[in-house]
Order: structure tokens, then C-alpha cells, then sequence
């Protein structure tokens, strides 16, 4: 939700193991992670990789009603794009009534969802999906047309996990300005007590610095302000969540805000460096398209198997920004397996030759290296030194390398 527009009404981390590293040739190198912080891990068992599934805010700004919803959730599956990992359909802000019952229990709109949240939650898992649903950290939501859960988390708790809520994100307006810690803590604590599986996306816009606390709170937690349907708003945010790499890890995810993928205001190229970056980082991917609707430029973009592979590897670590040369970049991670994904990106606004030597992904130089192409799939084996392409302005290619 859009914290700055108030007005309107709307690891366990993993290293890399490479003793034997050493024959694949692959260095735990700095550029790749090297030093990772230990934390503790929420332990509510979910999100081993980064969660997938769609949210309407993006979209659909404060638009909710049960048959929008029971309509996405008709095409994630019948699209195929629930198959590829994309199971969570989450409702933003706007979906309960101004105020609470007699008994302080939220009450979902009657106009909008006149069957309930149970029976909406019943329906989406009879699709075999999942339900998210929106609260804030403070007194009213950020549109201000429905309650927050301060001094209600308990009871709040307990009625998502009576409804049959899979999913929590937990926005930070009217907060009173207290401690974001402490609040989020609190709804975290309530949410595992109710004995549900609820995965818990903290939306707290990075402001008080989550990455350094929240592994222990939530599965995810925001690093950025809202993301924006264009170029500048896109990237900024990639680069915005690259600064806090070192802490996502499997059960904690750095999130730059959902996908823009498909909204229409970026060329596709930009939506494919939009996925791409989101995908090496291990961001989650929150489709925020109409995808009852969505052309098939947006399909090919957001169903690309072997892009979300990168995102959903079992290693965990999340890709970075290794190589900078003005408006020319490489972005790279490790992957399991000895392999490793490349992202190389042209910024800029007119043509140029990208470069990731070996030595800036933090590989033996004498490695040779098969190269998958993820978006040609294609493959070029036997890759030597380097990897080099000609991009144009706002173009990228990704690639994962296999030891030959």
C-alpha cells in the first residue's frame, strides 16, 4: 500500500561450499557473498524461496470485490502460472468495513465480499491455491477506510486463522510512531500462536532498516518505498534492495516492492530486466497485472521456467551488483549445483557491448563454463574468460553458467 499518498481513498544463511570449489572454480569470492551475517530465522517453516503469487494493489488500487478475486484466481491456474509456483492470491488494502463488530473483530465489506472471507479463502483453496490478506501495524490502514491491528493483534491473528489466511502483509501507517520492532514483533508472535501457517510479509518500507532484524520476525520484509510503474522507480528500487544482499537467505527475503510486469507504462524490455533483477535478487514475485487479462509479451515475460528457477533456487543467496561501468552493469549470484546466474544490463539509453569477465563474478579465470541463455534458451558451450553481449538501451540478458 502507498504509504506516501495518505490522502487519497483509496540462515540460516548459506555459503557457498567450494573446497572442491576449487575444481569447479568458482571462488567464494566478496562479490559473490562471501561474508553473511547470522541471524535467526522466524520459525513458522515457510518460505524456503521466495513467495510467488499476485496482489491487486498495483492494478487495482483500493478496487476489491470477491468476483475480481475469484477471477484471478480462475486464470493463475488456468494460465499455467499457478503450475510454475505462483500460488498466493492476496488481497490489499480497503477489503473490511470502517469499524470493528461489537466483540472489535474486523468485518470484511459486505458490498464488496457479501460471501465472507471464509468462503472466499475456501474457494481459493479449492483451486489449490492460497489467501493473503492486508493489515497495518498502526491505528487505520493507509487508506484510512478500515482498521489497523494496534492493541488487536491477538484478535486479529486468530480471525485471519479462523477465515483460513495463508498470507499477511502488514503495512506501517498511523504507527504513532512507535517502535516498527516492537509492533511487528507482536504480530508475529500472534500469528504463530494461533497454530496456522502464515506467511508474513512485514511492509514496514525498509525505513527502520528490517534486513538487520526482521529474519526473526517475518518471511519477508520491504527495503524500498512503493515501486511505480516506470523505468526510474524500477531500477531505483533494484539498486535500493542490492545495499541489504547479505541478509536474505531461505525463511527471509529482502522484497523491493511487487512486480510491475505487464502494467503497461514500461517497454518490454524494461519489464524483462524488471523480472530478470528480481529474480537473481530472490525477490518475491508478486504479479501485479491483470492477469485475466495479460497480453503475451506479459506471459512469456512472467512464465519463463528457467528465470524463475534462479529465483526459486534451494541455495538461497540473493544476486548482486558486482560490476559497474557507468550505465553498463553485472549482476551475479551463486547457485546450487557449482553454477552460477549473470545478469549483464545496459542502463543507459543508447547501444553498448556489456562485459563480465570471470574475475568480476568471482570465477578462476582458467574455468571453462557452458552459458545458458534464459531468455534465447540457448545454450553456448565451452565459454571461456568472459561473458560479452550487445545490448540496447534498457535491454539485458541473463545467463546461467554450468562448469563444463
Amino acid at each position: 500500500m502507498d504509504h506516501s499518498s495518505l490522502s487519497l481513498p483509496l540462515f540460516l544463511l548459506v555459503l557457498v561450499a567450494v573446497s572442491a570449489g576449487a575444481a569447479s572454480g568458482i571462488n567464494q569470492n566478496r562479490k559473490l557473498g562471501k561474508s553473511r551475517p547470522r541471524r535467526d530465522l522466524l520459525d513458522n517453516g515457510l518460505g524456503r524461496t521466495p513467495q510467488m503469487g499476485w496482489n491487486n494493489y498495483n492494478h487495482f488500487p483500493g478496487k476489491l470485490n470477491e468476483k475480481l478475486i475469484g477471477q484471478t484466481a480462475n486464470a493463475m491456474v488456468s494460465t499455467g502460472l499457478a503450475a510454475l509456483g505462483y500460488e498466493y492470491i492476496n488481497l490489499d488494502d480497503c477489503w473490511a468495513e470502517l469499524n470493528r463488530d461489537s466483540q472489535g473483530n474486523l468485518v470484511p465489506n459486505a458490498t464488496i465480499f457479501p460471501s465472507g472471507m471464509k468462503a472466499l479463502a475456501g474457494y481459493i483453496h479449492s483451486k489449490g491455491l492460497k489467501i493473503g490478506i492486508y493489515g497495518d501495524a498502526g491505528t487505520l490502514t493507509c487508506a484510512r477506510t478500515m482498521p489497523g491491528s494496534l492493541g488487536y493483534e491477538e484478535q486479529d491473528a486468530n480471525t485471519f486463522a479462523s477465515w483460513g489466511i495463508d498470507y499477511l502483509k502488514y503495512d506501517n501507517c498511523h504507527n504513532n510512531g512507535t517502535s516498527p520492532q516492537e509492533r511487528y514483533t507482536k504480530m508475529s508472535k500472534a500469528l504463530l500462536a494461533t497454530g496456522r501457517p502464515i506467511f508474513f510479509s512485514l511492509c514496514e518500507w525498509g525505513q527502520a532498516y528490517p534486513a538487520t532484524w526482521a529474519g526473526s520476525v517475518g518471511n519477508s520484509w520491504r527495503t524500498t518505498g512503493d515501486i511505480k510503474d516506470n523505468w526510474g522507480s524500477m531500477i531505483s528500487k533494484a539498486d535500493q534492495n542490492d545495499a541489504w544482499a547479505s541478509y536474505a537467505g531461505p525463511g527471509g527475503w529482502n522484497d523491493p516492492d511487487m512486480l510491475e510486469v505487464g502494467n503497461g507504462n514500461m517497454s518490454t524490455e524494461d519489464y524483462r530486466c524488471h523480472f530478470s533483477l528480481w529474480s537473481l535478487a530472490k525477490a518475491p514475485l508478486i504479479l501485479g497485472c491483470d492477469i485475466r487479462s495479460m497480453d503475451n509479451d506479459t506471459f512469456e515475460l512472467v512464465s519463463n521456467k528457467e528465470v524463475i528457477a534462479v529465483n526459486q533456487d534451494e541455495l538461497g543467496i540473493q544476486g548482486k551488483k558486482v560490476k559497474k561501468t557507468g550505465d553498463l552493469e553485472v549482476w551475479s549470484g551463486p547457485l546450487s549445483g557449482n553454477r552460477v546466474a549473470v545478469v549483464l544490463m545496459n542502463r543507459g539509453l543508447s547501444t553498448a557491448n556489456v562485459t563480465a569477465e570471470w574475475s568480476d563474478i568471482g570465477l578462476n579465470s582458467s574455468v571453462i563454463f557452458d552459458a545458458r541463455d534464459l531468455w534465447e534458451h540457448s545454450t553456448t558451450t565451452s565459454v571461456q574468460n568472459q561473458l560479452d553481449a550487445t545490448l540496447d538501451s534498457h535491454a539485458c540478458k541473463m545467463y546461467v553458467l554450468t562448469p563444463h
